[in-house]
This record gives C-alpha cells, structure tokens and sequence, in this order.
C-alpha cells in the first residue's frame, strides 16, 4: 500500500523535507522500531481517544505510555480509548492500526508530547505496517500546524506493555 493518499497530499501541500522509509511488516510501534532499526523514542505513535462530543489525536513516542490522566485533566474527565469501529471510519485510506499521527490530515484536534523535541529526528506510520515518514523533528512539529503540545507520557517500563 505504501504511503496513505491523504497523507502523502498533505506532505507534499506542506512542503516541508520527508523521507519516506520501508521496512519489514510489523505490528504495533515498538516491532516497528526495531524493523527499521530506529530507535523507539524517534518513532512518534498516535492513540485516537474520545468522548461523547469530540475525538483527539495524541502523539507521543513509541518508548512511552499515554498518561491518561493527565489528558483527562485538560481535556474532560470521559476521554477514553476509541474504538477500532471508529478508527475505522475514520482512517478509510490506511491499515488497521497504522494510523498516521498528523490529526489535521484526518479532521482530528491533536495534541502532541513534548517529549517528541528530544530527538532530532521523528519517525511515523504512513498508513500501512511497512512504511515510514522520517522528517527532522522542527519540521515535523511545523507539520502539526499549532497543535496543542503538553508533557503527557511517562519512559515505559521494558518489563510491562502500556495499554496505549
């Protein structure tokens, strides 16, 4: 599939620099780290969580787990996880679980980690389970058009799997 066509619209009306990466098929945002040889805290993942009236993108690294409590208390108290039926409908152009983490793309109000400027460089899911965007991080951040930012993850524990 290669890179989604709404994403690869919105990049290119962008103008800002991208690579795009392949790599071995993988499952979630820490096989695809190691499949591309990239470390985990430079590939950026997006959890899509909602309420009764909005949903929102977070973007953070694939080396840290969502601290939901933390988005709860800028965002409301019924934030929550969405499901795969409305990511579905939602990200018709990509694979189940390869959702790019540019919300704008999609309609999506996103907010990303501040922990995402420790890295010179960001790595993200083009829509599918074998391609990546590499772009430099001010340019990625440049990408995310006056997106909210906060700290809001917490260093994953090597022996316990977030849930997000």
């Amino acid at each position: 599939m290669g890179i989604a066509m709404r994403l690869s619209d919105y990049l290119k009306a962008s103008d800002l620099p991208y690579e795009v990466v392949k790599h071995a098929h993988s499952g979630n945002s820490i096989q695809t780290a190691k499949a591309s040889n990239v470390p985990a805290n430079c590939v950026a993942k997006a959890v899509v969580l909602e309420d009764r009236y909005h949903a929102l993108m977070a973007v953070l690294p694939a080396s840290r787990r969502l601290e939901l409590r933390e988005l709860r208390a800028s965002d409301g108290p019924d934030l929550h996880l969405a499901t795969e039926a409305d990511l579905k409908g939602l990200f018709i152009d990509c694979e189940p679980g390869a959702v790019p983490p540019v919300g704008s793309v999609y309609g999506l109000e996103t907010i990303w980690d501040d922990s995402l400027m420790e890295q010179p460089e960001v790595y993200f899911e083009a829509g599918d389970h074998e391609t990546l965007v590499r772009m430099k991080t001010r340019d990625f951040i440049g990408l995310m058009k006056g997106a909210r930012h906060m700290a809001f993850s917490a260093q994953m524990d090597e022996e316990r799997r977030p849930l997000f």
